[in-house]
């Protein structure tokens, strides 16, 4: 449930329905636009009565919001939300492209991605230093050397930096390297990290379940938003389907139908999502003209001798076209790059 203060309520008005709010035994979380200020009464309200609300000074009305995400409903949030991470914007009309090799592999292969991607007019640095993969014994990231050279990669180009972090312990380690900590695909619904990223103060990068609903990931990131961080980022990466000739299935009508559901800004991964390097490019378009807010794209100097991915990922002069692409497909679109 919701409750929409009137126009004018003062603030003494609010901190009163608040105060009433958690002493019955729930949170409420404030979101205060221009002309009203919202509360959301968040835990299981259905015992409630809203009459109880809608007596008190100031308010205009309860709504009730009957999808089982909260927070992350439009219901509650209905303008987009936009944030800036490091003076990059994410969300709203400007496109933000994340760029960089799938996992850091030494110092001289992420400067040289990073400045290359820099240069073609990427937003965001991306880099795996922890890698989550199927065999054990398939290269399993630099660790806390690769969260070293990310940090140099940052200082040298600007660019702020994501990176996948896998276990709760971790998350206070990432998050001083980190601008942005990202939840892979097989940890989306690892409850215990979801909390944890939620109470730091850092953007997060949510991408969604590769057998997961649309319903799920938004769940997933209700856990974040619960627990006060509001600002995450969804992320379409493909599914897995019956079809073997890509890696996975990129959901693109997953894209629309997220943001009609939601607020919160949704980016696209044509690399894990196609796995194929040479259908990057055209699935990238495809996911900027569905609505997307942006990618996160897989670059390597040099793919073929790639510790990991080697299919999926792109040449920085592939990248460096893409961006031109994206450029002509912005403005007809209403975006900006």
């Amino acid at each position: 449930m919701i409750i929409v203060m009137r126009s004018g309520a003062t603030a003494q008005q609010v901190a009163a329905v608040v105060r009433r709010v958690e002493s019955m035994g729930f949170r409420a979380h404030l979101s205060e636009g221009e002309e009203r200020t919202i509360i959301g009464v968040i835990g299981d309200e259905r015992p409630i009565d809203p009459g109880i609300f809608e007596l008190m000074e100031g308010v205009e009305r309860t709504v009730p919001i009957l999808r089982p995400f909260k927070l992350a409903s439009r219901d509650f949030h209905p303008q987009d939300s936009v944030f800036s991470i490091n003076g990059v914007t994410i969300g709203g009309k400007k496109l933000c492209i994340m760029a960089g090799p799938c996992a850091v592999e030494s110092r001289q292969q992420i400067l040289e991605v990073a400045h290359a991607v820099k240069e073609a007019g990427a937003h965001v640095l991306r880099g795996g230093a922890f890698k989550p993969r199927t065999s054990p014994y398939s290269f399993q990231g630099l660790g806390l050397r690769g969260l070293e050279l990310l940090a140099e990669a940052r200082e040298e180009t600007g660019l702020p930096v994501v990176t996948e972090v896998m276990a709760p312990e971790a998350v206070s380690m990432v998050a001083r390297y980190a601008d942005i900590l990202q939840i892979g695909t097989r940890n989306m619904q690892n409850f215990a990290l979801l909390q944890a990223v939620g109470q730091v103060n850092k953007p997060v990068l949510l991408k969604r379940g590769m057998m997961s609903t649309i319903e799920e990931l938004l769940m997933a990131a209700e856990y974040i938003l619960a627990n006060g961080n509001s600002r995450v980022i969804l992320c379409e990466r493909g599914i897995r389907t019956f079809e073997k000739y890509t890696r996975n299935t990129l959901d693109i009508n997953a894209i629309p139908a997220i943001k009609q559901l939601t607020h919160l800004p949704v980016i696209a991964d044509p690399s894990q999502g196609t796995g194929k390097w040479d259908l990057v490019v055209p699935v990238s378009r495809a996911c900027i003209a569905a609505g997307a807010d942006g990618l996160i794209i897989e670059v390597h100097p040099n793919p073929e001798e790639a510790l990991s991915d080697q299919a999926q990922q792109i040449r920085p002069e592939v990248f460096a076209k893409l961006m031109e692409d994206l450029r002509a497909l912005a403005g007809p679109l209403g975006r900006e790059l």
